[in-house]
């Protein structure tokens, strides 16, 4: 099969699944689920690949809400991350219903590809995206060792083929004081409260030193339950970014010196615990995001071009790890939203709109697409599957 036919096969699969993959996106949007529960979802993700005679495993790396969905059994093992979880309150402000879709969008299309082109498909449902890493847990507990290059998309309010993102860590800090009465004896005690003040000034004070990329955010979770009771237990929690691993640990190491700060002002001890798996930075395959912004302007849309690209961070994303190990891509799909972008209240609205419709499908293609230029290039297809070896091997 040529590249023309084969691009055109998977082009024709996707729009010709466009009603069961537009009905999906809005049925997954229609009920959000959160981190690790979304059991409804991932159910819906699998249902039109088990129809087309994917095999599933059901929750690999024992994640409830994971699955491995697998068609043919060629050399080249490409796998179609697929999200689905959602964010509290706010539903899919984050387009996750989109990532679903257009990602068993690409799964159905290469299926029909899969045995012309050499290719084992293989659709991974990964939960808890927003909050717990459920890539890295999958990562861990080789989900993808027999993976040889992984592509999702992300909507977003622009396209963007080579997307970037940060590095990322979280942290739980609490402060254990001693509680007393705040007006008959606030002597008697050790205001936890006031450790996470100390701390939250610290931490304001070094954001003025913080290197380019570096930034940091935080809630506090407990802050005390009575007004008249000196606070003898609080918590919060602090997220810390950076353009990369190196840049994190440094600023890891200086939230660190700033959250004892707070102990050591009001006499509370202190216990700083990692609240979720580090995510790595994006790297994305040069190869594959040229091809992919290729697609983009095959079909009308207008990417950022290179130079913007560096410039855009895109939050952090545990896909990051997964491009750490082997090549993959994670571009941004634009959609209209009227000027919102990911995590408000209108994305979630528009993630359900005829823009969003538009960007399950043609991301779907475009994936696809992407996925058969690797596969019919020789030497591409060569470079990806050494990659893999040398990663097996080691």
């Amino acid at each position: 099969m040529s590249r023309a036919s084969a691009s055109s096969t998977v082009e024709e699969t996707v729009r010709r699944y466009r009603g069961d993959l537009v009905e999906l996106s809005h049925s997954i949007h229609a009920e959000p689920e959160l981190a690790f529960e979304e059991h409804k979802s991932c159910a819906k993700t699998q249902a039109l690949v088990a129809e087309r005679g994917f095999e599933i495993t059901a929750a690999p790396a024992g994640l409830d809400t994971a699955f491995r969905a697998v068609y043919g059994n060629g050399s080249l093992v490409i796998g179609v991350c697929a999200e689905y979880d959602a964010l509290p309150e706010i539903g899919h402000a984050c387009g996750h219903n989109i990532i679903a879709a257009s990602a068993v969008g690409t799964a159905l299309a290469l299926a029909d590809v899969a045995g012309e082109l050499g290719l084992t498909v293989v659709l991974l449902g990964t939960p808890a995206e927003e909050a717990g890493g459920g890539k890295v847990l999958m990562l861990e507990a080789g989900a993808f060792d027999d993976i040889s290059a992984a592509v999702m998309l992300h909507p977003g309010p622009l396209d963007i083929a080579r997307a970037r993102s940060l590095a990322l860590s979280q942290v739980a800090v609490g402060y254990t004081g001693r509680e007393a009465h705040a007006a008959v004896a606030p002597y008697l005690g050790l205001n936890a409260a006031d450790a996470i003040t100390v701390a939250q000034v610290a931490i304001g004070l070094l954001r003025q030193q913080m290197a380019p990329g570096q930034m940091a955010h935080g809630i506090v979770t407990n802050g005390g339950q009575a007004t008249n009771v000196i606070p003898g237990h609080t918590q919060m929690h602090y997220t810390m970014r950076a353009n990369d691993a190196a840049s994190l640990r440094e600023l890891e190491g200086r939230m660190s010196d700033c959250f004892l700060a707070g102990a050591i002002a009001t006499g509370c001890d202190h216990q700083v615990e990692a609240a979720e798996p580090a995510y790595h930075e994006l790297t994305p395959d040069t190869w594959l995001a040229d091809v992919f912004r290729e697609e983009m302007v095959r079909l009308g849309r207008t990417p950022v071009g290179v130079d913007v690209e560096a410039a855009l961070p895109l939050g952090s994303t545990d896909m990051g790890n997964v491009t750490q190990l082997l090549p993959g891509i994670h571009p941004i799909v634009g959609i209209d939203a009227g000027g919102a972008s990911v995590h408000q209240p209108a994305f979630a609205a528009a993630a359900a709109g005829s823009s969003a419709d538009e960007a399950v499908v043609e991301g779907a293609v475009m994936l696809a697409r992407t996925v058969v230029r690797l596969a019919e290039n020789p030497a591409e297809r060569d470079r990806v599957l050494a990659a893999h070896e040398r990663r097996a091997a080691s």
